[in-house]
């Protein structure tokens, strides 16, 4: 996750989880979200194209795996 999109998905995963997010710089187009190393969403073609998972879809997918987790 970089950019605006980061921004406001380490905040809403801060201000609704309590959780820190760390952020890094992929290759041109990459949308990859990792939770404690294992991959939860992949942007995939539509990353490229410019087009990303909303902030809410981003906190539900990382809020159901925390769930699993046993958080």
């Amino acid at each position: 996750l970089w950019g605006q999109g980061a921004v406001e998905v380490r905040h809403s995963l801060k201000r609704e989880l309590g959780i820190e997010v760390e952020t890094v710089e992929g290759h041109y187009a990459e949308f990859t979200v990792l939770v404690d190393g294992e991959r939860v969403l992949n942007g995939g073609w539509l990353a490229f194209l410019g087009v990303l998972p909303s902030v809410r879809a981003v906190r539900e997918i990382v809020k159901r795996k925390l769930g699993e987790g046993g958080r």
